[in-house]
């Protein structure tokens, strides 16, 4: 009796480990099978947000490079022996970008102040061109690598209700959880495509502004 006792009880544990089995794993894949709506939302956002991207860049390579076309360093051999008048008429004549022509005016007009003064108000202003930029590159960065982790996500949600359509011989299921996994993939992967390349286009830009910026900036400080 106390051995048919035993088994009994081992038979009643398994069967609530079962139970307790199955509800976490029902818990679980209503919980997975949720995300599926805001996994669609995200990836169809960042495939929007990566074509308003090419429209950016696009805006960008007609309007603010197409009229960079200043020589930097024939525009240095200029500054040279001139004062703070003649500096800021060459800066407004040239062919800079407005922001660049904006900042380096900005740093004529601390002429009066020290050496080491007007160093620090040069860094401050690269400083903060490098936040700008930064700020500008930081959301292509971000979407090229979180995209991919979406569209995976909206890939891997559709296939468990597939798996079971295709055990059960639904096939029209499985082919609609297919699509969808298809359509999450490709969106996913286009979206960091397309983000990484405009990223590495406009880092180069930005990183060859701020050297000029540099030169630039360290020439006048040297003028004044």
């Amino acid at each position: 009796m106390g051995g048919l006792e035993v088994d009994i009880k081992n038979i009643e544990m398994r069967e609530v480990n079962m139970d307790v089995q199955n509800q976490a794993q029902h818990i679980f894949h209503t919980f997975t099978q949720g995300l599926m709506v805001p996994t669609i939302v995200i990836v169809t956002f960042l495939s929007l947000a990566a074509v308003w991207a090419i429209g950016s860049i696009i805006s960008e390579a007609l309007t603010e490079r197409r009229g960079l076309k200043e020589d930097i360093p024939l525009l240095l051999s200029s500054f040279h022996g001139k004062d703070k008048e003649e500096l800021s008429l060459i800066i407004k004549e040239s062919k800079l970008l407005k922001r660049q022509k904006a900042i380096l005016l900005e740093l004529i007009q601390y002429s009066s102040l020290t050496s080491v003064e007007k160093r620090a108000i040069a860094k401050r202003l690269i400083v903060s061109e490098e936040e700008r930029y930064e700020r500008i590159l930081g959301w292509t960065d971000t979407i090229s690598k979180i995209a991919p982790m979406f569209g995976l996500m909206g890939t891997l949600i559709p296939l468990g209700p597939g798996i079971i359509a295709l055990g059960q011989g639904d096939t029209m299921t499985l082919a609609n959880a297919l699509l969808v996994a298809f359509d999450m993939t490709i969106g996913g992967l286009v979206s960091a495509a397309v983000c990484l390349v405009i990223s590495k286009i406009r880092r180069g830009w930005y990183d060859s502004y701020l050297v000029s910026m540099e030169s630039l900036m360290e020439c006048i400080l040297k003028e004044e």
